[in-house]
């Protein structure tokens, strides 16, 4: 014995000293988190001030930190209560005195051990508040990432119309129960974790024992358990009364939202399961007087039976047994239910059906009255294009056009739709031995400009003509830029500081370079030894505490991203992947468009791979590209959660009125929320109940070819004028086709302009009647035999054929198709646009230009000539116009291009010329 004890004693040093180190690692580790939590919370406290919004983070901070508060403090309360009560009452028992709980006695005398040690020798009360604290402090945690829940529960405003089933108003339901459902999985989590945790206590004093021979329990342990089981099942009571509610979101295939089993077993076996909760909470509390194994065994085979049989079984049997053979009578009034909440949920509702006689009436007349649709057919796709753009106007390594984006201008008079992109500077793309610190954060800080060029116009070349070109922007017929720079962008992923001590990178000019001060406001300052000992330490960069190119004045850019910038200062605002360029009054912003969602919105169909079944584009987001400035409009004030938002941060959204007139000319309708709404729509067009449940009518969106195979048509923008209206207008839309069918019945379309922003179109084809559809037209095109031939020839000679996108344009009441070619070089990467083909009714032509185009194909389908894009094309594609004077046009053209050096454009034009000439020897001696 005494050897035993001398032993204990060697190595008592030795186990004090292990101890203290793990605690040492524990409090270095512990500090080293605070630190994090203290820069970022200064970091965020620097940037949210700089740009205006210091409200909405110390809103923000202070939901989060008042939730993690109240959740730890109460769990940490429930859990030391639990664990003090088993410390209080776990004591060594006779074994007579669990005799009667009906379980085998535990052996309350047992050797020493690792339990008894611990039982003996830890310091019970600090272990409980300690282990009580940790455990509540990871609940915490997790609990305040849901602030906005609980803020928009304080705070919401009624939606303003009720469902049909409890008569509730719908803000119930986006606002409060999601607060209710969080605090009941707390609550539960609590109770688990309570049990656990005075479990794990009983286990080291012994009132516990558990092995493969032997398994007991002190009745102790037995009354712990049951008050606990006892308010698990209190809580599953309340819990079935939420799951009410919840039958709202079901889907059995049919119906989205209570169905007719629902309502008439699913909601009685749910009250039912709410008596059994009850009961199942007295037998368990009964049970502290007891003290038996049985009571609470009765009461989880109570509420587990009845569960399976109530929510499970019957409802099951009753589906397949009594409203399967009647299904579309008994479930008509829930379907019904369905499709007008879905529509109420996604603005279906609000689309206007218009009929669409699908004529094939067109004339010269029709197209001279309908001439701003044709001058603004978009020929270019995007990925042609942004090859071509990288290629003549990235100028160097490390500019890039991250997307291009589709817009209109008033440009000379008249309304054009434009493509562009911003150049911006990726400092990545540098060359290896360029990828110092300096160039990265202190001399390439900034992109430079943006290209435009029009939808349909190019040069002879098959290049696109740019209104907006070069560095520093040269503008000829675009917009002009009196402010380049771009330092906040889609491309922008790290920091950058301005106002240093050496100049920073403009543009390249010739063998030099041009560079620049940064004379804005952007940014945080860093000029004092506080500040840059911080930013230091947030990005782990000692250079940013050591360089001396860095002064007083200096500022750091941080999350320069768009997506990031805005999703830091709203997270709970949903944004549309793709901001867009507006350049207004010299200066380039970015307009982003945000949502405001919900998943909560009662029988509403959930929207495709997304967490959604309610959405609306409420809140427009611009963002200056040299400055970094944001600011929120509120565009729809009448959705309920944007107004809960405007209650929580009442400094945050702006009213639209006092968004810039010039950029309230930019707005568009965001792409994201028009898939959603057309994938919706292609079901939910349907509102007969009976018509919808056999999926008569039922759409899909055309099929295209591409690269990757077939895929699905995606929406475009274009320029149109509407049957009826007076001016052409901006709009996003889409064909659709029924399904498992390729000829088209109707199209959707999103208005863009105001004042009639936000509007949705759908125009309808007689169901008696066939229109060709984009894959039908493509068809046809690749089995027209000239088109085919000629596809095949320059494929063999070195090039390859890239086939743009078909595009649907209606006309009055006909339907044109357009469609661009491409050639590009078999080892080049610029593309250029060398054919257009067109088609309408049962004619299909290829020709140089649209405009060639348009008079070939109304000449051979005798409409008459087409209008021209330009009065150049006017010139060479009319059928009244002369071949000698083709020729001297070419001629005249070939003789420019010599002049300015332009060799390629010449021997274009000069081919074009031998072309004519051919021809017209051709004609004269009759072969």
């Amino acid at each position: 014995m005494t050897i035993g004890i001398t032993g204990l004693g060697r190595t008592a040093p030795r186990q004090n000293a292990v101890v203290g180190s793990i605690i040492a690692a524990l409090v270095a580790g512990i500090c080293l988190i605070l630190l994090g939590f203290a820069s970022n919370f200064l970091i965020d406290w620097l940037w949210f001030s700089s740009i205006g919004y210091l409200q909405v983070f110390l809103t923000t901070i202070g939901a989060k930190a008042a939730i993690f508060f109240a959740v730890l403090t109460a769990t940490a309360v429930i859990l030391w209560l639990n664990g003090l009560v088993a410390v209080r009452f776990a004591r060594w028992q006779p074994a007579q005195a669990v005799a009667a709980s009906g379980w085998q006695p535990a052996r309350f005398a047992p050797p020493p051990n690792l339990f008894t040690l611990m039982r003996d020798r830890l310091p019970w009360p600090r272990v409980i508040a300690g282990g009580a604290g940790l455990l509540a402090l990871l609940v915490a945690a997790a609990e305040a990432g849901n602030w906005g829940i609980f803020l928009q529960f304080l705070y919401h405003v009624p939606y303003g119309a009720d469902d049909p089933l409890y008569n509730k108003d719908i803000g119930f339901y986006i606002f409060s129960l999601p607060a209710y459902i969080l605090i009941k999985n707390w609550m539960l989590l609590t109770l688990v974790l309570s049990a656990l945790f005075a479990g794990t206590i009983y286990w080291v004093h012994g009132d516990i024992e558990y092995s493969v021979h032997h398994r007991s329990m002190s009745p102790t342990v037995i009354a712990h358990g049951s008050a606990l089981v006892g308010l698990l099942f209190a809580v599953k009571a309340w819990s079935y009364g939420l799951d009410r509610y919840l039958l709202l979101y079901g889907d059995n295939g049919v119906v989205v939202g209570a169905s007719y089993t629902d309502v008439h077993v699913g909601l009685p076996g749910l009250w039912l399961m709410i008596g059994l909760s009850i009961i199942a909470a007295f037998a368990a509390w009964a049970n502290l007087r007891v003290r038996t194994y049985r009571l609470p065994t009765a009461a989880f085979l109570l509420v587990g039976i009845g569960s399976f049989v109530l929510s499970g079984a019957i409802p099951v049997l009753f589906r397949q047994l009594f409203v399967k053979p009647t299904e579309l009578q008994l479930e008509k009034p829930y379907i019904e239910r369905n499709i007008a909440l879905t529509r109420q949920a996604y603005n279906l509702d609000q689309i206007v059906a218009k009929p669409f006689a699908a004529e094939q009436k067109l004339t010269f007349k029709t197209l001279e009255a309908n001439k701003a649709t044709i001058e603004n057919i978009r020929l270019w796709d995007w990925q042609p294009l942004s090859d071509t753009y990288a290629q003549l106007q990235e100028i160097r390594t490390y500019y890039k056009f991250h997307d291009l984006d589709v817009d209109r201008y008033w440009l000379d008079g008249s309304y054009q739709s434009v493509m562009l992109s911003a150049r911006e500077l990726r400092p990545s793309l540098l060359p290896p031995n360029a990828q110092t610190w300096v160039n990265r954060h202190l001399l390439f800080t900034h992109g430079n400009g943006a290209v435009m060029s029009p939808v349909t116009r190019k040069s002879t070349e098959g290049l696109p003509f740019f209104y907006l070109r070069d560095i520093p922007p040269v503008a000829d017929g675009g917009p002009k830029i009196d402010e380049p720079r771009i330092y906040f962008g889609e491309e922008s992923d790290d920091y950058v500081i301005v106002k240093g001590s050496t100049p920073e990178f403009d543009y390249p000019k010739g063998k030099d370079n041009v560079y620049a001060t940064y004379d804005g406001a952007g940014g945080v300052p860093i000029g004092t030894a506080a500040s840059r000992m911080l930013f230091a330490y947030y990005f782990n960069d000692p250079n940013v505490l050591l360089s001396s190119y860095i002064t007083t004045d200096s500022r750091i850019m941080i999350r320069r991203n768009i997506l990031e910038r805005v999703r830091t200062i709203a997270p709970f605002l949903r944004l549309d992947h793709d901001p867009y360029l507006v350049i207004s009054n010299g200066r380039m912003f970015w307009m982003q468009d945000a949502y405001t969602t919900s998943s909560y919105f009662p029988s509403a169909q959930p929207a495709q791979d997304l967490d959604l079944n309610y959405i609306r584009n409420s809140v427009k987001v611009t963002v200056d590209a040299y400055n970094g400035t944001i600011d929120f409009y509120l565009i729809d004030p009448g959705d309920p959660i944007a107004a809960t938002y405007q209650r929580i941060f009442p400094t945050l959204f702006k009213p639209f009125t006092a968004m810039p007139s010039d950029l309230q000319k930019h707005i568009r309708y965001p792409e994201d929320l028009f898939l959603i709404q057309a994938r919706l729509y292609q079901t939910y067009h349907m509102e007969a109940a009976d018509v919808f449940y056999n999926r008569e009518d039922l759409w899909q969106f055309p099929r295209q070819p591409g690269d990757d195979g077939i895929s699905p048509m995606t929406p475009y923008y274009i320029i149109m004028r509407l049957p009826g209206e007076p001016q052409a207008e901006f709009f996003l839309m889409l064909p659709m086709v029924p399904s498992r069918r390729d000829n088209m019945i109707a199209w959707l379309a999103a208005r863009c302009d105001p004042p009639d922003y936000g509007k949705l179109i759908v125009y309808e084809f007689p169901k008696e009647k066939l229109v060709y559809g984009p894959f039908q037209i493509e068809a046809r095109i690749n089995q027209n035999t000239e088109i085919s031939q000629q596809l095949t020839l320059w494929n063999q000679m070195g090039s390859r054929v890239i086939r743009g996108n078909l595009l649907v344009i209606p006309i009055e009441n006909s339907i044109l198709y357009v469609s661009p070619l491409y050639l590009r070089a078999q080892q080049g990467h610029l593309p250029e646009l060398k054919r257009v083909i067109a088609a309408y009714g049962e004619h299909v032509v290829m020709k140089e230009t649209l405009a060639e185009a348009l008079a070939a194909l109304f000449t051979e389908s005798g409409a008459g000539p087409a209008i021209s894009s330009t009065a150049e094309e006017m010139r060479l594609a009319s059928p009244a116009g002369s071949q000698p004077q083709q020729a001297l046009d070419r001629y005249n053209q070939a003789v420019e291009r010599l002049k300015a050096g332009d060799w390629q454009g010449f021997g274009n034009q000069f081919d074009a010329l031998r072309d004519i000439l051919e021809k017209m020897s051709r004609q004269s001696t009759g072969h």
